[in-house]
């Protein structure tokens, strides 16, 4: 079974696009744990493994410092050659008894959903956690997939006991509407990445999620 303390690290989850920093890289990710982002997912899949590795590296010892999780997505090697704390998976990434064998019970995997149909499935085959989305308009599925609606989440939780991460065109001005219908937790990438101030962005984001756990008494 996951390490408790890994799942309630998933409540902020940043995923990480260097091509969206307005800041050097590593520099907006020592300034996002530094405003509460408690998770970070490694997702760089233009990088050669090489490159990869060593930026998996360099991301393993700042989350160490920061006492925050890594996730890597899709790649085990890469996760078990750091140390990560789990892996990200897709529909077209290794099948999920696959990457458990390969990984500690105590070690996160996480698999990205889009409908009920998908949650479920992945509910059923043992996913420690799922992302769910898009919930709002994102750049990054434009095109792909239809924002769902935050109200879909509520609907989910009534099914899915394990944890559910909203993800998909979150920021500050809609992330309450999000955490109103019971999300566990956020996962964003441009909100954070793409801010000239990685920190504010992040800390912005935290107080606003504290406030509704205090509030919620989750």
């Amino acid at each position: 079974m996951a390490n408790k303390k890994l799942i309630d690290n998933l409540f902020l989850t940043l995923i990480t696009d260097i091509s969206q920093c307005k800041q050097p890289f590593l520099d907006t990710i020592k300034l996002a744990l530094k405003g509460g982002v408690r998770t970070i997912q490694l997702r760089e899949k233009g990088l050669a493994t090489s490159e990869l590795y060593s930026l998996a590296c360099e991301l393993r010892k700042i989350t160490l410092a920061f006492q925050a999780n890594l996730i890597v997505s899709d790649r085990v090697d890469i996760a078990l050659a750091v140390g990560a704390d789990g892996v990200h998976l897709g529909w077209q990434s290794l099948p999920f008894d696959a990457v458990r064998k390969l990984i500690s019970s105590e070690k996160l995997i996480g698999i990205s959903t889009h409908n009920r149909q998908e949650a479920l499935q992945a509910r059923n085959i043992g996913a420690d956690y799922i992302t769910f989305g898009p919930i709002y308009d994102t750049p990054s599925k434009t095109g792909i997939l239809e924002p769902c609606g935050p109200e879909k989440i509520l609907e989910l939780k009534k099914e899915i006991k394990i944890p559910i991460i909203a993800i998909g065109g979150i920021n500050e001005k809609n992330v309450e509407a999000v955490l109103n219908e019971w999300a566990d937790g956020i996962a964003v990438i441009s909100s954070i990445m793409n801010a000239h101030n990685p920190e504010e962005a992040a800390r912005c984001l935290y107080k606003k999620i504290e406030a509704f756990k205090s509030k919620k008494f989750w």
